[in-house]
């Protein structure tokens, strides 16, 4: 387990994010709301086919307080169907573009693994990259963001999607994610990267009860002094302990994210921005 001290972490411990010269606070959580470009995305209700569904989507996700829209077009569930650089890119510019046309200050993540798309995303005017591969499953990543000098999701993964269900092995699990995790964040600070997240990565090479031990442990991951996303929303942790269909999991979803937040989460990416932000403002509300 990484033996850094508050006051001695990898990183300065930053404020702001700094997204295209646009300065997102980070002194109350941000909610990020989740646009899928994707037809096998876990959960249907999130599933767009066409960069004018992603415009609609993303304007009731700003109208109900979205900070960020994170915008996916390769579906990282569990045994997911692989798609070709190019199909993934096919899928995201157009939105990316569409997007920022109808709203120019909207801040758009792109979530992806492959350092083609995420230099095309930045490119067309994404200012954040959301990695669920942590650097892992393209050697180019680290170096493309660290050159972009953009704000960089590392997420912590075993595997691909196809393989990661196999890999839920861990000698003590917290520990371990924090180990490999310090491990990729030492090559992002040899290259320069600036602004980099941290996503304990909920439901990638976990299972039930290890989601729940990160959940109570994510705290824990503070101790770099960077910001920490949360990604829990309506997923199997949540569905299969309460027996029900992910249809019926935003009230789980709202129970998990405030979790998250009183254990110290910065960024809850989510499916349901409405509930996330309240739940956000009511928690700020408790705060001396």
């Amino acid at each position: 387990m990484p033996t850094l001290e508050a006051k001695d972490t990898l990183f300065k411990k930053k404020s702001t994010l700094n997204c295209r010269g646009k300065l997102l606070s980070l002194e109350v959580p941000l909610v990020m709301g989740i646009l899928n470009l994707t037809p096998d995305s876990f959960y249907p209700g999130s599933r767009l086919s066409s960069a004018d569904e992603a415009v609609r989507k993303a304007e009731k996700m700003l109208a109900d307080g979205a900070d960020i829209l994170d915008i996916g077009g390769y579906s990282t569930r569990p045994g997911a169907t692989d798609i070709s650089l190019q199909e993934e890119q096919d899928r995201i510019i157009p939105a990316i573009e569409a997007i920022l046309q109808h709203f120019p200050e909207a801040v758009i993540s792109v979530d992806t693994f492959r350092a083609d798309v995420a230099e095309a995303s930045v490119a067309a005017g994404a200012a954040i990259i959301n990695d669920i591969g942590g650097g892992l499953l393209d050697e180019a990543m680290f170096e493309t963001v660290a050159r972009l000098q953009v704000p960089y999701i590392l997420m912590h993964m075993r595997g691909t999607p196809q393989t990661m269900t196999s890999l839920a092995k861990y000698n003590n699990l917290v520990v371990d994610v924090l180990d490999e995790l310090q491990v990729q964040l030492a090559k992002l600070q040899q290259l320069g990267a600036k602004d980099v997240i941290l996503d304990p990565g909920f439901g990638f090479a976990k299972t039930v009860e290890h989601n729940f031990e990160l959940l109570r442990h994510l705290d824990d991951f503070r101790i770099f002094g960077l910001p920490v996303l949360a990604g829990l929303s309506r997923k199997s942790m949540v569905y299969k302990s309460l027996d029900i269909d992910q249809a019926d999991a935003l009230t789980g979803t709202i129970a998990v994210n405030t979790v998250a937040l009183m254990k110290g989460a910065d960024i809850l990416r989510v499916h349901d921005v409405k509930e996330a932000k309240q739940t956000v403002i009511l928690l700020e509300r408790t705060k001396l």
